[in-house]
């Protein structure tokens, strides 16, 4: 930050014409990458899910609330767990607001967790947020979708996760996940993305990436360190 260079504006401009062409050559990348990931196959979804929610008993199939797509958010909360995991919470004060908009556009979104609804609803209300959150304590969705892991697969050392088998720090890990239902209500599994695939998905980290400090996590002792839950800053 100290010894930045700084020129005039002519350059400064020179410099940033520059980069927007190649910001604009990322975008066309990515609008291509996005119409691949359209493209994908879809796999139908045959397993009978049942989930427990604010009205009770809920199906995959009844969490599209009639409409024709589903995003489902794997939120990392272990039945023991005291409270739910910081990094979801920030993808989740991400998402929260955007609810109504997809609705809009013939999108249902919801957060799915292992812990039973009752803790999900205890720590939904202390965050202050108003999206659907239901649990998968009764079913094997989190484990089908590889976001939940026996214990004897974290002490073997290697669970499947975004698509490889590797070794992972936690029994509950994140993801996201798309389904489609047809006029015939057949649900498809058409996208999940875990990792850094979730990345995109966090607006206030892309903001962090227009500043000259950038997300400023490279000397900490972990990715994150710094991020509290939004009632846990010293302020």
């Amino acid at each position: 930050m100290q010894n930045h260079k700084v020129v005039s504006q002519d350059e400064w401009l020179a410099a940033r014409r520059e980069l927007l062409r190649k910001e604009k050559e990322f975008t066309r990348t990515r609008d291509q990458l996005s119409q691949q990931r359209r493209d994908l196959p879809w796999e139908r979804v045959e397993k009978q899910y049942v989930f427990d929610g604010p009205a009770g008993q809920e199906s995959l199939s009844q969490l599209f609330d009639g409409r024709s797509q589903l995003i489902v958010y794997h939120f990392m909360y272990g039945p023991s767990w005291s409270e739910g995991c910081k990094s979801c919470s920030f993808w989740a004060d991400n998402f929260n607001g955007v609810v109504v908009h997809l609705n809009h556009r013939d999108v249902t979104m919801v957060a799915v967790s292992k812990a039973p609804l009752p803790q999900l609803q205890a720590f939904k209300q202390r965050m202050g947020w108003s999206f659907k959150w239901v649990s998968s304590f009764a079913c094997d969705f989190n484990e089908d979708y590889h976001v939940s892991f026996a214990p004897e697969q974290i002490e073997k050392g290697e669970v499947y996760y975004n698509y490889a088998n590797s070794s992972f720090p936690s029994e509950e890990a994140p993801g996201i996940s798309a389904f489609c239902k047809d006029d015939d209500g057949s649900v498809f599994h058409t996208y999940s993305c875990y990792g850094r695939g979730l990345d995109m998905l966090n607006g206030a980290y892309h903001y962090l990436d227009l500043v000259p400090k950038g997300r400023d996590e490279a000397q900490l002792p972990y990715t994150m360190a710094w991020l509290r839950l939004h009632d846990e800053y010293d302020d």
